[in-house]
């Protein structure tokens, strides 16, 4: 009976679905030829994205440089659009760095659940405006593949089940 309670407890660990947290980071890269219209500038950035759907918050770690317009007079994120169109701003990068090269981090709380969702399905992106640009000079798409996170839950379950496997082969030595 005592080895079927094991096998049990082993089928539980390793044949239960995984659940995912509702943390999703994207990678996103900044360009001139993302821009719309697209554009010949030199500049260039790069931006993790994170999206927390239960918390509804949205943090963004963010360096560029380059700017060829001129120092940067406004950043943010626009959604709920496909890529190559243009969108309303979302998210204002409040405190943005006026310069042409700089690095900039916040984190967002109170986003919208559309704005999330939109997010999430691909129709979001940052843009960098400047006054030369004043459509953007850089802009990168998030669309970045996601790297979903498991749930803490997830984890525990597969160590509980290590453990009753640990604890029924010690006995039997």
């Amino acid at each position: 009976m005592r080895g079927f309670s094991v096998f049990l407890a082993c089928l539980l660990g390793f044949c239960s679905v995984p659940a995912f947290a509702s943390i999703i980071s994207y990678n996103v890269l900044l360009s001139g030829t993302q821009s719309v219209p697209g554009n010949l500038s030199t500049a260039f950035g790069n931006a993790t994205v994170t999206v927390d759907d239960v918390a509804n918050t949205v943090s963004v770690i963010l360096s560029f440089a380059g700017l060829t317009g001129g120092n940067a007079s406004a950043a943010h994120i626009h959604c709920c659009v496909a890529p190559i169109a243009t969108g309303p701003v979302v998210i204002p990068f409040s405190g943005f760095p006026i310069s042409t090269s700089g690095t900039y981090s916040n984190t967002f709380t109170g986003i919208g659940a559309a704005n999330i969702a939109g997010i999430e399905a691909g129709l979001a992106y940052i843009n960098i405006h400047n006054a030369a640009f004043p459509g953007g000079e850089i802009r990168g798409d998030i669309l970045a593949t996601p790297r979903v996170v498991p749930e803490p839950a997830s984890l525990a379950l597969l160590g509980l089940a290590a453990l009753a496997f640990a604890r029924a082969r010690r006995r039997r030595a």
